[in-house]
């Protein structure tokens, strides 16, 4: 079993560590898929008040970022005339300022701005009867380009140059899962496992002294050698098909991605940035690693090629491996 450790540890977390603790479990929908928070419980801790903060916390998120409500202020931005400015909510903006920064850097690999793509695809909330033509696709294509946006993030005013459609579903799960373990640090939970849809944030560590361990997964059908990481600290999200199918766009051609990538996992400090480059690296494929190097990024990619697996790790998460 190969271990991947934190490059820090947080000391202050193991002196104010209580055997007794309890850990509770809690289990909701958000998102279009679950969410679930496995934390260390402080003396009096009433888990209801807990559950209903997270709710009302992701229901706010949705109400401001999400792709299949028709009246959430990304849609109402997607519908908005060009030249509209749109003042931006703090969780909005901070997602829209990484999202923005994460696409320069990898030059348009991840990109929030598809959300025309997606649809066309049958990706998005209405779906479609066949795949688009090449006709449809350079038309989305031309609405399309996060270069084309205008972003004051001093007011956090945003631009609509015309026609353009955001998609945060890259980078959105990632923001919600951190803002979770940013809301139970806020209540008195300092020690706890956040995950929405695949995406996870530990903080702290179990009454028992252990980290919060997660075994990535691999994609059914394809023997890699066992990896378990030590979520302290850290956050990871994996993009990945095999799960619901094809479904990973590349933005800069607007078709599926032809990189053979199966399956890619980011480790991370913020589960927004290991979301947004976990898409991104999909998409690169191997070639991305040069990228995820000189960044820092701590990754695997996982390639499938008539039936054979290879593994790719970057030197960040290579270096996180317990010797």
């Amino acid at each position: 079993m190969r271990i991947a450790l934190p490059p820090t540890i947080d000391a202050a977390a193991f002196a104010a560590r209580d055997p007794s603790a309890v850990v509770l479990d809690l289990h909701g929908e958000t998102m279009g898929t679950s969410w679930s928070v496995r934390f260390a419980a402080p003396a009096g801790t009433d888990p209801s008040s807990i559950r209903a903060v997270i709710v009302a916390r992701l229901a706010g998120l949705v109400a401001e970022m999400s792709h299949w409500a028709s009246d959430s202020l990304l849609s109402r931005f997607n519908r908005s005339p060009g030249g509209t400015w749109t003042t931006l909510p703090p969780d909005f903006a901070h997602v829209m300022t990484r999202g923005l920064a994460i696409a320069e850097i990898t030059d348009g690999a991840f990109d929030p701005t598809i959300g025309r793509l997606v649809d066309a695809w049958g990706f998005g909330p209405i779906p479609v009867v066949c795949p688009p033509g090449t006709l449809e696709i350079e038309k989305a294509r031309a609405t399309s380009g996060w270069s084309r946006l205008s972003f004051a993030a001093t007011g956090a005013h945003l631009r609509q140059p015309g026609g353009i459609a955001l998609d945060l579903s890259g980078i959105a799960k990632g923001h919600a899962v951190d803002a979770i373990a940013d809301l139970l640090h806020d209540v008195g939970i300092a020690n706890a496992l956040i995950e929405i849809g695949g995406e996870l944030v530990g903080r702290g560590i179990k009454p028992d002294g252990d980290p919060w361990w997660v075994d990535l997964e691999s994609p059914p059908g394809l023997t890699l050698p066992p990896l378990r990481i030590a979520l302290h600290g850290q956050a990871v999200a994996t993009s990945g098909d095999y799960r619901r199918g094809a479904h990973t766009l590349d933005p800069r051609t607007g078709r599926p991605i032809e990189t053979h990538v199966v399956s890619t996992s980011v480790i991370h400090h913020t589960a927004l940035d290991a979301d947004a480059w976990a898409t991104a690296l999909t998409v690169l494929g191997p070639d991305g690693l040069d990228l995820a190097r000189n960044h820092g990024i701590a990754a695997r990619l996982v390639t499938e090629i008539d039936g054979t697996a290879q593994e790719y790790l970057s030197p960040a998460l290579s270096a996180m491996l317990e010797d």
